[in-house]
């Protein structure tokens, strides 16, 4: 099968339905977009609301596809953890809010069990990683 082209999407869990946006992604691929959002929301329907999920899909040439979900960004968990909507406007110069290192460390384990980008990497690197997004969010690091 030949491959007609990848979309990488932010889908929230159990809640995938037909849209301008999904439409936009998926259209020029001929993925059948109620097929998709059909399995994705049994595959994820378990997951509690508002939790956006990260999806990497491949379409292929007979309109078929096959697609792999992986955990939310980390900004989202941040933000849920921090308490707050958004991050900073000028990161740097303003904070939003705090987060604690237990935090930050709970974080980074659900990403090196769950997110394949971490896959080789130890677990006190990929927290070094959630810190640093913390702080370019606006998050002030607390004991």
């Amino acid at each position: 099968m030949a491959i007609k082209g990848t979309a990488r999407l932010l889908v929230e869990a159990g809640a995938a339905k037909p849209s301008p946006k999904l439409g936009q992604a998926l259209g020029p691929l001929g993925v059948n977009m109620m097929e998709f959002c059909k399995d994705f929301n049994g595959k994820t329907g378990s997951l509690k609301g508002g939790c956006v999920m990260r999806v990497k899909l491949i379409a292929f040439e007979d309109r078929t596809f096959n697609y792999a979900i992986c955990p939310p960004p980390t900004t989202w968990f941040l933000k849920k953890a921090a308490g707050v909507t958004k991050g900073a406007a000028m990161p740097g110069h303003s904070l939003v809010g705090a987060v604690s290192v237990k935090a930050l460390f709970e974080i980074a384990k659900i990403k090196k069990e769950h997110d394949p980008t971490f896959e080789a990497t130890t677990l006190e690197a990929v927290t070094k990683t959630v810190a640093a997004s913390a702080r370019s969010m606006g998050l002030q690091l607390t004991r």
